[in-house]
């Protein structure tokens, strides 16, 4: 459904809309494009995705239950602030969760998902050859998609996806790091692997120390602070 304005402009509305502002507004926030404390203005929000305001306050009200954003009484909903020791526990979660989307993707993934699994390992590849960061995230986060489609485990993926939000800004910065994107394209490549070759074990086990690495990161970014 659209809504035409008053100077003849089509905002889209109803589910499809809220759809649309939520996941741009998520993907926004988890690389960095909208920072921790920024304001978010209803209206703004919505002519930015072409869709109501209404629309737009309702993406807002679901990134409020994923804790990315907040609202701050008389002065409007903003971009929440992680702190590192939050993201910390954040991913210590993740890490059991990931550690059992990859030993279920071992399982149940089919020949057409492993495929898939690999071609954005290809890309990966490439992106790290040409320091290609921004593009490099978007393919991580893309591997985690397609790594819990194969799975086939919905409370887990579930889960996932509402803690990724939450620390994606810390992970991108910490890709920033000389050598981290390369480290990191090696620990996905050992979890891809261990898919294909069906190790359910190793699967796991990769996928736990990929995190692990992302914890061991932050924590030594919180020392620092």
């Amino acid at each position: 459904m659209a809504q035409v304005t008053g100077e003849g402009e089509h905002l889209l509305s109803g589910a499809r809309a809220r759809r649309i502002a939520e996941q741009r507004l998520r993907e926004e926030i988890t690389r960095g494009l909208v920072v921790p404390g920024q304001r978010l203005v209803e209206p703004e929000l919505g002519e930015r995705y072409g869709v109501t305001r209404n629309s737009a306050r309702l993406a807002l009200d679901a990134l409020i239950t994923e804790r990315l954003v907040e609202r701050i009484p008389n002065r409007g909903a903003r971009v929440r602030v992680v702190p590192t020791s939050e993201a910390v526990a954040i991913a210590e979660c993740r890490q059991v969760l990931d550690g059992l989307l990859a030993r279920k993707a071992a399982q149940n993934a089919t020949d057409g998902q492993i495929d898939r699994l690999h071609a954005n390992l290809e890309r990966m590849q490439r992106a790290v050859a040409d320091q290609e960061l921004l593009e490099y995230s978007r393919l991580t986060q893309e591997h985690h998609r397609l790594l819990t489609e194969s799975a086939r485990q919905t409370m887990a993926s579930a889960l996932v996806q509402r803690l990724q939000g939450q620390i994606g800004r810390h992970e991108f910065r910490l890709l920033l790091r000389p050598g981290r994107p390369q480290q990191s394209l090696a620990e996905l490549t050992r979890v891809v692997d261990a898919i294909a070759e069906r190790r359910a074990n190793s699967a796991e086990s990769a996928a736990r120390a990929h995190l692990q690495a992302v914890i061991d990161a932050l924590l030594l970014e919180s020392a620092g602070e």
